[in-house]
């Protein structure tokens, strides 16, 4: 089993690697940062001696990329993109979008479209990795760069949503795969990015002792990627493993739709209308 896992030197995704690691799959270990991803490999292999794990660079907030990554692997059997950031002010990328609306949504929208063919011929599993903040969460169609008024968990849960949606359009899309999304649980890990996250770090290590390791976050990106029991599963959000009822606004059909298309247009794939 060929397993590509974004985001995977620290927290959820290096635990989810090492896990499917431990059950014989070929990982690679994606870092933005090449001395990161490689210690990551390192320390995986520690915890499975012998594991098929290497890392490979991938920054979502460049299409450059995204398309370069894509361009270097042969066989996909499971996606996980699992890499994600928060930012308390707003910053762009290389590429004119808002920061945590590419890493988060467009860069894993545009790595999953270019490795399709991949995908389909292997029957493989995309395993997207959201969070309940979708719940709070509604798409302004006409500000999804979040010009006209930014905050840093609002855009976070903005981008959450737009993972259930994308998840769920790609179900109905591509009947060869099968696209689950995830809420991890409160996990006890760190993001970063651009943009001033000082104030973020002060809140996390607050509620810090009330949240939940990475190892058991990873669970339900392992059991997704992995379980018999989902084989043939698609179109799904879970938390704790199990189907969950997403928001309304991630239910929204003409929402998966439209954003499914201004996506296309943003990354490249289609021309604009």
């Amino acid at each position: 089993m060929n397993v590509i896992v974004t985001g995977a030197n620290s927290g959820i995704g290096f635990e989810t690697s090492v896990a499917l690691a431990a059950m014989g799959a070929s990982v690679i270990m994606t870092a933005r940062d090449g001395s990161k991803g490689a210690a990551a490999v390192a320390a995986a292999k520690e915890r499975v001696p012998g594991g098929d794990l290497r890392t490979m660079p991938l920054d979502l907030a460049s299409f450059l990329s995204v398309r370069a990554f894509a361009d270097s692997v042969d066989r996909v059997d499971v996606l996980i993109n699992n890499a994600g950031l928060i930012v308390d002010r707003r910053v762009l990328t290389e590429d004119g979008n808002e920061m945590q609306f590419q890493v988060n949504h467009l860069g894993p929208f545009l790595l999953t479209n270019l490795l399709l063919d991949r995908l389909r011929a292997s029957k493989a599993r995309v395993v997207n990795v959201s969070s309940m903040t979708h719940r709070s969460a509604k798409l302004d169609f006409d500000d999804l760069q979040t010009e006209r008024r930014y905050s840093g968990m609002g855009v976070y849960g903005r981008t959450k949503l737009c993972n259930v949606l994308f998840t769920r359009e790609l179900a109905k899309r591509e009947p060869q795969i099968t696209a689950n999304a995830l809420h991890p649980g409160s996990v006890r890990t760190g993001f970063s990015g651009g943009g001033d996250t000082r104030l973020l770090s002060i809140g996390w290590k607050l509620v810090s002792p009330f949240l939940i390791s990475a190892k058991t976050g990873a669970k339900t990106s392992v059991y997704l990627a992995s379980s018999p029991d989902v084989a043939g599963v698609t179109g799904e959000y879970f938390v704790r493993s199990k189907k969950a009822k997403a928001s309304a606004a991630a239910l929204d059909d003409e929402s998966a739709r439209r954003l499914w298309e201004v996506s296309e247009e943003l990354v490249g794939l289609r021309q604009p209308t």
